[in-house]
Parts: structure tokens; sequence; C-alpha cells
């Protein structure tokens, strides 16, 4: 292991992924890429392909990409803009939005149940601290 917090952050992601992936694909057959897309649709929907990649930070394609498995899975659905013809709209159908809810829910369950043997760990005061450093570091990519 590095003393780097940059690579422990990074290190974290990626096992927290691996074990979201492995909870998720079990339960539901999706990836945690997948769930992720889901989720901040539910945030900010209804909304275009555009805002949800800049959301997500990938690009464009990487959303147009995803949509039609989603959508063919009956999770997501889509609509044109009457007002720009070329803007497509993206909102979660009912079933897209209760499988959002659950598996965030299984999720978060099942990350607090890995760490409930650990007292030293305060996971309110991470989440809360990894806000902050969230901010920051947004605050800091605007100003550029």
């Amino acid at each position: 292991m590095s003393s780097r917090l940059t690579y422990t952050i990074n290190h974290l992601a990626t096992a927290l992924d691996a074990y979201a992936d492995a909870v998720l694909t079990a339960r539901w057959g999706i990836t945690i890429s997948q769930f992720t897309f889901l989720a901040v649709l539910e945030e900010g929907q209804p909304t275009d392909v555009t805002r949800l990649a800049e959301c997500l930070g990938v690009s464009k394609a990487a959303v147009s990409k995803r949509v039609p498995g989603l959508v063919a899975r009956g999770l997501v659905q889509t609509a044109t803009d009457p007002a720009h013809g070329r803007r497509v709209v993206l909102t979660l159908t009912d079933e897209g939005l209760r499988l959002a809810r659950e598996a965030g829910d299984l999720l978060e369950a099942a990350f607090a149940q890995m760490f409930d043997g650990r007292p030293e760990l305060d996971l309110e005061r991470t989440h809360a601290d990894l806000l902050a450093m969230l901010d920051t570091v947004l605050a800091k990519a605007a100003e550029r």
C-alpha cells in the first residue's frame, strides 16, 4: 500500500466499486456503473444526455451508448424535447425508479454492515468529510 492519499482514495473507490458490482450483479444483473447512471438520473430527472454526461463525468457518447440497453430493460425512457428537436430527454420508468431506490438502499446497508465491526470508523463523519472534500475539488476545478 502507498502512503499517498491520492492512491488510497483511488484504491478504496476501486475496491468499493468491485464489491458493489458483485452485490448488484447478484441481485439485479446490473453493474455499479449502470446503477450510478440510474441514481444520478433519479436525482435530476428529467434531464438531457449532455447534462447527465456532465453529472457522471463522462462523454455524451458514453451516455448515449448506455441508453439503449437501459431502455430495452425497461428502466429508462427517452423523449425528444419539443423546443429542441435534437435534444434527447431521459427519465426513469417506474421500474427504473424502483430499482435505483432499492439498489441504493441495499448498497448503503451492505457498506454499513461491512464496517459494523469497526467502531473506530465514523461513517457519518467520513461521509461529511468526503462531501466537503468533493465540494472543494469541484470549486477548484471551476476556477480553472
